[in-house]
């Protein structure tokens, strides 16, 4: 599924507060080379129909072993791993060397230093090894394993059949070796299997990755979407939520050809925002074959995201909100016009422009939207005027949030309803906030 920058800022899944970004929440990743493969599966959704359902047979068959799933490889085994095989110490001798215990006991003596790194190393590789091993033993049920996760663990026993490898797995870590055997692996790993252990640890950072995944679906209890083969675009949600709300509010969504365009409406702070983020969050983790937070939810594939939310203005290049704003929807405009699925999120539309000229804007681009039956619209909007003139067309919903108001205080119930709201509480808030008492005490 494509998918730009911008719409991943708007959804909020990579944000420098972690406790606001989507990844950081479901990211359970033991190493750091797993989060940057993470990383990389978020940056990716996923474009193809087969590799979603790949993903989600993976995923569901790791989360059954995530109770035996081994805990030895650490950060710091890793860690220590890539300094060794980045370290220009002395030349570790070997077998054209003659490999005499004369030559590894002054290699010993004389680099003392580097033979301390080599013994430390060798203990970490071992721990590594044994683990991925008895990991790959865990996960491969033959038939039961998925064809996707099959594949891994296929070319890492291939790696770890290797002679030297075997043998370094069948050493207990805690023994003290011969300063020779120290040698002798220390040689191996440095000259002989940097590539195959590389590969091992690409391997490892993979599952690492699926890990978490696996163990975000099950800590948060998502649910797998299920992926429909209609050719008109699709989505029915229920109970989704966003999952970085603490007490979220479930919502249900029923998108299609015939229903394409939901027109929301609400006072501000009413969760039209929130909504709108909910919906991108979970399309976009079913792009990712993951779950969903979401008690059910049936979709088909979207060719691509887009969202206009948090559109900012550029002093830089003299660019102002409201030249951005066209901009974004000129970009959307020429994306969807495809023929292709496309999942389109707008959270009020030309905010950045007087309320004349948002109205006009706003409703000869609904109407050019409308058209586009291929792709699902989510819109926002104060704008509840523009709302008379658009039930004209069959194919437009009309949804919004309830508010009402206790003691001059607004209260929001989070309620998706039928219909158009024309609430607005901005001076209400004012008020509330007493900005108008400071006001009046200005001199």
């Amino acid at each position: 599924m494509e998918i730009d920058l911008i719409t991943l800022e708007d959804l909020s899944i990579f944000n420098r507060e972690e406790k606001y970004s989507i990844f950081h929440l479901l990211d359970f990743t033991r190493t750091t080379g797993g989060s940057d493969e993470l990383i990389s599966i978020f940056h990716e959704p996923l474009h193809d129909h087969q590799k979603i359902t790949n993903t989600q047979q993976t995923l569901k068959f790791i989360v059954s072993k995530l109770d035996v799933w081994p805990m030895e490889i650490t950060n710091g085994t890793v860690m220590v791993m890539e300094k060794f095989f980045d370290t220009h110490n002395e030349p570790i001798p070997g077998i054209q060397g003659g490999f005499s215990v004369i030559n590894n006991l002054y290699y010993r003596v004389v680099n003392s230093a580097d033979y301390s790194i080599i013994r430390y190393s060798i203990t970490h590789f071992i721990v590594f090894l044994q683990t991925l091993n008895k990991l790959t033993a865990i996960l491969d049920e033959g038939d039961k394993t998925p064809v996707m996760l099959k594949s891994v663990l296929s070319q890492a026993s291939s790696l770890l059949s290797k002679a030297k490898i075997r043998e370094l797995i069948e050493t207990d870590p805690k023994t003290r070796l011969s300063f020779q055997k120290v040698l002798y692996f220390g040689y191996a790993l440095k000259y002989q299997l940097v590539h195959p252990i590389e590969n091992l640890m690409n391997f490892y950072n993979r599952l690492d990755a699926w890990y978490s995944m696996a163990m975000a679906v099950r800590k948060f209890r998502f649910s797998f979407p299920e992926f429909l083969a209609d050719k008109t675009p699709r989505l029915d949600v229920e109970g989704l939520y966003h999952p970085l709300l603490k007490n979220p509010v479930a919502y249900d969504v029923h998108l299609n050809e015939s229903s394409n365009f939901l027109f929301l409406t609400g006072a501000n702070m009413a969760g039209k925002s929130t909504f709108i983020k909910a919906v991108g969050v979970a399309a976009f983790l079913a792009h990712l074959g993951m779950g969903v937070p979401a008690k059910n939810m049936q979709l088909t594939f979207f060719e691509g995201l887009l969202s206009n939310i948090q559109v900012q203005d550029n002093i830089f290049l003299g660019e102002s909100y409201f030249y951005n704003e066209v901009q974004r929807v000129k970009k959307t405009i020429l994306k969807i016009n495809d023929g292709r699925r496309w999942l389109i999120l707008i959270d009020e539309l030309f905010k950045g422009t007087n309320f004349q000229d948002a109205q006009t804007c706003s409703s000869i681009v609904i109407k050019g939207l409308i058209n586009m039956k291929e792709s699902l619209f989510v819109l926002s909007t104060h704008l509840y005027e523009i709302a008379e003139e658009l039930k004209q067309y069959p194919n437009i919903s009309f949804k919004y949030f309830e508010t009402f108001v206790e003691n001059e205080t607004p209260k929001y119930s989070y309620q998706l309803k039928d219909g158009v709201s024309n609430d607005r509480l901005g001076f209400l808030i004012l008020k509330r906030e007493k900005v108008l008492d400071l006001l009046q005490q200005l001199k």
